[in-house]
């Protein structure tokens, strides 16, 4: 199949997923994860209507944003606070918040340009070493610590990655833990100005129709549209 039929697949997939729980399939976006994949195959995306792109990496990031004009691009992997300068004027959110530093790094910057920058708070369920991500024991500290002391931020919610399973439904239980903090967060005095949350990041190629069921409101796809990714 084709990347736009890819893509297609994709979106029918995750309509049918909100479908299934009652959910309206425009509550749910699905992020188009570009790690690896060269302009031409993006453009393929954008064509068959993509209008979200996510990437991993800063650098990978620069190298496509001249070339390609998705209506938004996201930083979704782990951002260092001296590359935050790079693309504080280039991004709609930040998934991978894990500390005050970087948060006020990125307070700093988005003051900076003048602008408010969404992010999300991105939680290490399982606490896996390999992984980044804040204990979820530590979210709401961090959260308030950032409402407190930056202006330049919206805290708009959580990401997570689950464990990998065996099975897609592996995920399920990190999926509804995920929920139940974000819903947590939904229900306390936060003040909306500074953390209007209604943002959960979940669910990747193999899973992320059960994220759906569970209460994604981003899904990350990336293999599943663009096909296996080239290292080399």
């Amino acid at each position: 199949m084709s990347i736009r039929e890819n893509y297609l697949e994709i979106l029918k997939r995750k309509n049918e997923a909100a479908k299934r729980v009652g959910r309206k399939p425009e509550d749910v976006l699905l992020l188009a994860v570009t790690k690896k994949h060269v302009p031409s195959e993006l453009q393929e995306a954008l064509d068959a209507g993509a209008t979200d792109f996510g990437e991993n990496k800063v650098q990978e990031l620069l190298s496509k944003y001249d070339e390609i004009h998705p209506e938004r691009w996201h930083l979704i992997g782990h951002l260092q606070t001296n590359k935050v300068k790079q693309v504080i004027d280039k991004v709609t959110m930040i998934h991978s918040v894990d500390s005050i530093k970087l948060a006020k790094e990125i307070d700093k910057r988005a003051a900076a340009v003048d602008l408010v920058m969404d992010i999300l708070i991105e939680i290490n369920l399982a606490e896996e070493e390999s992984k980044t991500g804040i204990a979820k024991a530590e979210v709401f500290e961090l959260v308030a610590s950032i409402v407190n002391t930056c202006d330049h931020i919206r805290v708009r919610g959580i990401m997570c990655i689950p464990p990998r399973g065996d099975t897609p439904e592996d995920s399920r239980k990190y999926f509804r833990e995920a929920r139940s903090i974000y819903d947590k967060l939904r229900n306390s005095e936060l003040p909306t100005a500074r953390a209007p949350i209604d943002t959960l990041s979940m669910g990747m190629s193999a899973d992320f129709e059960i994220a759906i069921e569970e209460g994604a409101t981003i899904v990350r796809v990336g293999s599943s549209i663009f096909g296996q990714r080239d290292y080399r």
